[in-house]
């Protein structure tokens, strides 16, 4: 029965887009969350974190998840492990008595210095057999695929 349930469906796991998207993103975060595990203790939520802080400035939890697309729990866990670690710090926000902005530290900026370059180093090996507008239409064909996935999601902004 389960094998006539699936005779006329065409769908072949390792041709599926969203397979495909999901196994690639997996390959490469396993390999820059160990590096940012081994070499400086943080998780890649703590890292996305520092980046976004590093780029943007002081911001709060909610800006973060916004920024980030990731689920409030996991900033959450980020932020305190990171306050913890004294690479971020966490004051009232002047205007909203319930929310905290989080900002870098002296420490977190020096870590991002540090991290940064390798980050970078990582990108330019992932796309070292590409050229650079193969790399570009990657990039462009991603924003895509996201603001897609977005509104089929009920999204207003993507």
């Amino acid at each position: 029965m389960a094998q006539e349930a699936s005779e006329g469906v065409g769908l072949k796991l390792d041709a599926y887009l969203p397979y495909r998207l999901s196994v690639a993103s997996n390959a490469v975060s396993g390999l820059i969350a160990r590096a940012y595990q081994d070499r400086f203790g943080l998780t890649v939520p703590q890292w996305r974190l520092v980046c976004v802080l590093a780029e943007d400035g002081g911001l709060t939890q909610g800006q973060i998840v916004a920024r980030t697309v990731m689920d409030k729990v996991t900033v959450s866990r980020a932020a305190q492990g990171l306050v913890k670690r004294r690479l971020v710090s966490r004051a009232d926000h002047h205007a909203d008595g319930r929310s905290h902005v989080l900002e870098l530290t002296a420490e977190g900026r020096r870590l991002y210095a540090e991290i940064a370059p390798l980050a970078l180093a990582y990108e330019a090996a992932l796309i070292a057999g590409l050229s650079p507008d193969e790399v570009g239409l990657l990039k462009r064909l991603l924003v895509r695929l996201q603001t897609a996935a977005g509104q089929l999601a009920g999204e207003t902004s993507a």
